[in-house]
């Protein structure tokens, strides 16, 4: 398209916005409408994913141990388990830690009755807290641990070493499936809303197309050529996408920074952060897909128009 035709074009796409304004306003609230629930569900899965990952990161193995373990023996075992793949840290947690810990996790009154019953004694054993590197390996992992011989020498139950070994199993597993299907749930919905608003656009500008069915007749008599004729109306979809796509940029970021701080503050042990980089990238996207799709959708719909 040459520079003439540009101008044309874009002179074209400006006068049919006057002079239809209300077919172009219906076409940029259906790319809009569609694009912003095309970012809703990619920013609402990036808000999931962080809140997942922020309790994986969470996610560690709690290795008991005996009353009567040589110290020695502990520190060794504690070195040996730094050394494993996978593992990121490992941290020795003494007795009185881990009662102060049960004491920040329970109810002041609920926690001072309890200690208090037990008549000075600490019924809580030492342990070794330990932190993955990829929280999916926490049952290879585990199991690693109580089938090692040193540990099971130290272990708070020798009987049933397993038992000596905590991370919550099932917790883990419900965690991976979730964030599985999620991620698989949000392809699936961002592939079809694509669709839908492919199709939304392909017959809004189609409507538009069959409206100017004449004008298109007569320049093709005239010997017009079929670039000519679609330069307004590819230009017509491309701004009306571009449009669409700003005001759902608009729509997201002000819905964003509307709600997401209102659930940080409820909810505050939680992250409810997106990071900026994925915004960004999706509101990129956004103008891109939405562009291409009006670009698209006007050439598909010009076809039956620029046949020979």
């Amino acid at each position: 398209m040459g520079l003439s035709n540009l101008r044309y074009s874009l002179r074209e796409a400006f006068r049919h916005f006057h002079r239809n304004f209300g077919t172009c306003l219906g076409a940029i609230i259906t790319i809009f409408l569609s694009l912003f629930m095309i970012g809703m569900f990619v920013l609402g899965s990036a808000l999931i994913s962080g809140l997942v990952g922020n309790v994986e990161d969470r996610v560690t193995i709690q290795a008991f141990l005996s009353d009567d373990a040589n110290q020695d023996d502990v520190n060794a075992l504690q070195s040996k388990i730094e050394s494993w793949d996978n593992v990121e840290s490992v941290t020795y947690k003494s007795k009185d830690e881990a009662l102060e810990e049960y004491r920040e996790t329970m109810s002041n009154r609920d926690a001072d009755d309890a200690v208090a019953a037990l008549d000075g004694e600490n019924p809580v054993p030492a342990s070794l807290v330990i932190k993955l590197d990829d929280p999916e390996q926490v049952e290879s992992v585990a199991s690693k641990l109580t089938q090692d011989s040193d540990f099971q020498s130290v272990c708070d139950d020798p009987d049933n070493v397993s038992s000596s070994v905590l991370y919550g199993r099932e917790t883990v597993e419900r965690l991976f499936s979730v964030t599985y299907y999620v991620r698989i749930a949000t392809i699936a919905l961002v592939v079809l809303l694509t669709f839908v608003s492919f199709v939304f656009i392909n017959n809004t500008i189609r409507l538009a197309i069959s409206a100017r069915r004449r004008e298109i007749a007569i320049e093709r008599l005239v010997g017009a050529s079929n670039s000519f004729i679609r330069g307004p109306f590819v230009a017509e979809a491309a701004l009306e996408a571009l449009f669409g796509a700003v005001l759902a940029i608009v729509t997201l970021n002000a819905a964003t920074n509307a709600v997401l701080p209102r659930i940080s503050n409820a909810l505050s042990f939680l992250s409810f952060e997106i990071p900026h980089n994925v915004v960004v990238s999706t509101y990129v996207i956004l103008i891109v897909v939405g562009v291409l799709l009006g670009l698209l959708g006007s050439a598909i719909a010009m076809r039956r128009y620029l046949r020979v």
